[in-house]
């Protein structure tokens, strides 16, 4: 693997397997990862010519400055997981600020509704960050395909209406959740939870999967309240949200009649650590 810091660099590189009409695939990460980054990492590799993976804390999505700060870092042992899956062309990309941000990104997103509804709602500004940066990156990689969690529900659909935005031929491959072996979603921000929150943090799947076994059966806000009273019964837990949406619009339903599927998105605070998941109700 090749590990690359300037952009204009990672761009010539990638330029040379363009000639050869090669396929770029592509998968942005905030660093400290985790076995659902790798499975990322394994999907492109199985999908592309050319696998890059960038490692880059933007911090214009942050809409608190403290949540920066904590956010863990730990590139050697990034690079070390890495190392294995990629191949000797692949590359890492790990830029500093100044080659994504070289003057103060100012452009500001029509993403409504999306950017106003549950994490929208509680971290303002957020998914305007979101499509800066992946803008930012998309244009210096240039991909066939990125490659995106679906723990990140909402995410993979801003970025999906950034493409149409932007008229960027960008094909948003959406993995599947990978979770610990007690059902809680990997994130990074699982290493900062203390020892009780830990303990009390599957609860969260756990209160998924009964309201996907209830779906149907009872009304819809009901089931709200019982998801509402399950999470919160919890001493280490406190929910912020809890939404049943539909998959292609996430507009919110009140009832189970809608033609699209129908999905369930959760942020719930386990201490002082913001979580979310989510769970398909309806197909």
């Amino acid at each position: 693997m090749i590990q690359v810091v300037n952009a204009n660099r990672v761009r010539k590189i990638i330029a040379r397997y363009r000639k050869n009409k090669l396929t770029v695939g592509f998968v942005p990460t905030m660093g400290a990862l985790h076995e659902g980054h790798l499975s990322l990492v394994r999907c492109s590799r199985r999908m592309s010519d050319l696998t890059v993976v960038s490692i880059f804390v933007n911090p214009t999505q942050f809409n608190d400055p403290n949540d920066l700060e904590k956010y863990p870092r730990n590139p050697e042992r990034d690079v070390k997981k890495l190392s294995p899956l990629l191949s000797e062309n692949d590359i890492i990309f790990s830029p500093d600020v100044s080659e994504i941000y070289p003057e103060p990104d100012t452009r500001v997103f029509d993403l409504d509704p999306l950017d106003k509804i549950m994490e929208g709602k509680f971290r303002p500004g957020h998914f305007n960050g979101v499509a800066q940066v992946v803008s930012r990156l998309f244009e210096i990689i240039l991909p066939d395909r990125a490659f995106f969690g679906s723990k990140d529900f909402q995410q993979v659909a801003v970025i999906r209406k950034l493409m149409d935005i932007l008229h960027m031929p960008v094909d948003i491959i959406s993995c599947p959740v990978i979770r610990e072996k007690d059902g809680l979603a990997m994130s990074s921000r699982n290493q900062l939870l203390s020892k009780e929150a830990r303990k009390e943090a599957p609860l969260i799947y756990t209160t998924l999967k009964m309201a996907a076994e209830k779906a149907g059966d009872i009304p819809v806000e009901q089931l709200r309240k019982l998801v509402t009273l399950k999470i919160n019964q919890s001493h280490y837990l406190k929910l912020e949200y809890f939404e049943i949406v539909r998959k292609d619009t996430l507009m919110p339903v009140r009832t189970w009649d809608e033609p699209a599927g129908i999905q369930a998105c959760i942020a719930v605070w386990a201490g002082n650590v913001r979580l979310i998941d989510n769970i398909a109700l309806t197909e």
